[in-house]
């Protein structure tokens, strides 16, 4: 064999053992240029997928090489073909439509906009009208004197309470004028230090706090007489000034009346209530009155200028007559205080000797139209001793007593019904405070009898309640009815919301037709908005 075919057998053998020697077409250099540009574009064996995968964590898949990959019209294609006849027609078409359902639907809104009710403007609330004012006449009864004030403070919160009314608190002896400060407080009952703490702990929990500063509270006559009315009244308008730039957010005086004409009793109003502004919390100057008729007190609301009266009406055990007072005063709710012997400052439970009678009176109170005040202890329906004006708070009830622990039937019986009065009372001062109806809404009556009453709470489009109570001593049937009012009707049932009385137990339905309540017992029904 010569050295040329030696040459050529090797090539032939070259060609047959590696065929991607042999010269490369113009599709082959192709692939050699995709290759150099991106390896991982290459076909791979089994081995080199698994190498990429365990590199990349991912497996790359190939794509078939006679697969035709849709690139689209050109700029110049769509230009042409955006400019046919049928295409423009299209468009127009289309952006007439966009435009029509536009303004169908801002039509259709400002439709619905102008057909639906109008909302209530919500009436101007201060903060007395917010919630419960509760009051410690005592603060040595209640927790010690005022350094145990401050400790109580959370619980005070927990029901919700919007206003403090503490004392009288200043020194004074029984009917002597020349003996009276003021602007100093009974050491027997703390010290400026503490109603500090307490006034700086109440702000930060939300709860508002009122002097009593009524002059000769221990005395026969609260302003000793009317020779001495001017002189106390210039002494309160000083005290006033003095506690009030301490942080006091109020004061108090029973039988404002009795000063109520005196000439400096309007520079007192000034130094209360002539500082306010939208930006600061509103000072409130409240008075107690006893003894006076729904007109008389509607009177006193227009003449003294006052921002709360709290009357000793509700001492009336009259059906009739409660539901007429209600009547005559719900106009001017926002400056009212309803209480049961609260103007005397005594526990409710001294006119609702039992824990089914003293809930269906926190029932009522709760759901007047009105701000409703208590005494220390009408959470729990604290009684007093016979002979006993101020009792001494009972605390920790929720708390049952450790096993084993010897404990006596009828005091933990007490604990027990304490715990329960306290349970209904934080219900209802939740509710109250959620409810715009209860809040500030309209009052329409709608039953009474001796013993027993019932009215309707309405505020525009919020849930509607019905209050019936019966505080007699038997088995009563209430049957409402509403005398014809615009935008206002009873429907034929409503539901329980809250009861007392066991035979009508809560999310039951009744009939508005008749109403049977056991005696002392009440109940608290809601049905809806129906437009």
């Amino acid at each position: 064999m010569s050295k040329d075919t030696e040459i050529d057998m090797k090539d032939v053998e070259l060609n047959e053992v590696d065929p991607e020697k042999q010269p490369m077409t113009e599709i082959d250099m192709k692939d050699v240029e995709l290759n150099e540009v991106d390896p991982e574009k290459q076909p791979m064996t089994g081995d080199g997928q698994a190498a990429a995968a365990e590199k990349n964590g991912s497996v790359k898949l190939k794509v078939p090489e006679d697969e035709v990959t849709f690139t689209g019209l050109s700029k110049e294609e769509l230009m042409k073909v955006a400019g046919t006849p049928g295409w423009v027609r299209t468009r127009w078409v289309l952006l007439v439509l966009f435009w029509l359902g536009w303004v169908g639907m801002l039509a259709g809104a400002i439709a619905i906009i102008v057909q639906a009710p109008r909302c209530k403007p919500i009436p101007e609330m201060n903060w007395w009208n917010e919630g419960p004012l509760y009051q410690i006449s005592d603060v040595k009864a209640f927790s010690e004197g005022l350094g145990g004030v401050e400790g109580k403070l959370d619980d005070i919160s927990q029901l919700k309470v919007k206003g403090l009314v503490l004392g009288p608190l200043h020194t004074v002896q029984p009917d002597k004028p020349v003996t009276m400060d003021l602007q100093k407080i009974d050491p027997a009952q703390g010290t400026l230090e503490q109603l500090t703490a307490v006034l700086k702990k109440a702000n930060n929990k939300g709860i508002s706090v009122v002097l009593d500063l009524t002059p000769n509270y221990l005395g026969a006559d609260p302003w000793f007489s009317s020779a001495h009315i001017d002189d106390a009244l210039q002494q309160v308008k000083a005290a006033a000034d003095y506690w009030l730039k301490l942080g006091v957010n109020g004061i108090k005086l029973s039988h404002f009346n009795l000063a109520s004409n005196s000439s400096y009793w309007s520079q007192l109003q000034d130094d209360v209530q002539g500082n306010r502004t939208e930006d600061t919390k509103k000072s409130l100057l409240m008075g107690t009155v006893e003894h006076k008729t729904a007109s008389e007190v509607s009177q006193l609301l227009n003449t003294s200028g006052v921002d709360l009266i709290l009357s000793d009406l509700l001492n009336n055990n009259s059906g009739a007559n409660r539901i007429v007072d209600m009547d005559n005063l719900h106009s001017q709710q926002r400056s009212v205080g309803w209480g049961l012997g609260a103007t005397q400052q005594d526990q409710l439970s001294k006119r609702a000797g039992t824990p089914a009678l003293i809930r269906l009176y926190q029932l009522l109170l709760f759901t007047m139209p009105g701000t409703p005040v208590f005494t220390y202890g009408d959470e729990i329906g604290l009684q007093a001793q016979p002979g006993e004006k101020h009792p001494e708070m009972v605390w920790d009830i929720e708390k049952e007593p450790s096993e084993g622990a010897a404990h006596n039937e009828t005091s933990e019986a007490k604990r027990k019904d304490y715990a329960d009065v306290r349970k209904w009372f934080k219900s209802l001062s939740d509710l109250r405070g959620k409810e715009r109806a209860l809040l500030h809404g309209d009052y329409y009556p709608l039953y009474s009898s001796a013993s027993s009453l019932s009215f309707l709470r309405v505020w525009d489009q919020s849930e509607r309640y019905i209050t019936a109570v019966n505080w007699g001593a038997q088995k009563e049937t209430l049957r409402l009815k509403l005398e014809p009012k615009e935008g206002v009707e009873l429907p034929k049932t409503a539901t329980v919301k809250l009861s007392t009385d066991p035979k009508l137990e809560a999310d039951s339905t009744v009939s508005l037709d008749q109403i049977e309540l056991e005696p002392g017992h009440g109940v608290l029904l809601q049905f809806p908005y129906t437009g």
